[in-house]
């Protein structure tokens, strides 16, 4: 009896595994981004610690004169003041945390790692939920794009990750 189309075992052409290294370094390169920016946020986070910081900024946004930006500028005023300068602590080391997790997903990806594929897939699809929750309550684009952006993430990873992978060739000494 001749073997059925879908009996036949995945081939991986040179061009698949090419296009595979490919996503998955774009990816690891977006990861990467996020993780630089949330490092520089955290800095930023810490440095708004130190009450001289914190007056410096409230007081250079309460006298900067810009017209067109007027009402956001208070509101960021307001949430400053209403924050006050210990919370920045707390928002500098929630944001290394996702950054170390973030550097984690990037460096498994570009290096190819299989665990990386399901640890970004898990670690991604978790936070879109909150992602659709913050589009929805207050849309803008930049959340439209990145949730877009993350459920693609997921639904490529997960196509690649259940891929049949090539038996690993372990390098036998023999005397």
């Amino acid at each position: 009896m001749p073997d059925s189309p879908s009996s036949k075992p995945v081939k991986h052409t040179p061009f698949a595994e090419s296009q595979h290294n490919v996503g998955l370094r774009v990816i690891a390169i977006y990861k990467a981004i996020k993780t630089v920016g949330l490092i520089l946020i955290a800095i930023a986070a810490f440095r708004l610690d130190q009450q001289q910081n914190f007056e410096r900024l409230v007081h250079w946004l309460e006298h900067l004169s810009l017209t067109d930006s007027s009402s956001l500028r208070w509101k960021l005023v307001s949430i400053l003041q209403a924050l006050g300068p210990s919370k920045f602590v707390a928002i500098g080391i929630v944001a290394l945390v996702y950054a170390a997790i973030f550097a984690t997903e990037g460096i498994g990806l570009w290096l190819r790692k299989h665990w990386a594929e399901w640890f970004t897939v898990i670690a991604t699809g978790s936070l879109i939920p909150l992602e659709l929750y913050e589009v929805l309550e207050r849309f803008n684009w930049i959340k439209l794009a990145v949730l877009v952006a993350n459920i693609a993430i997921v639904i490529y990873l997960v196509r690649i990750a259940m891929q049949p992978r090539a038996p690993k060739v372990s390098a036998e000494v023999s005397h």
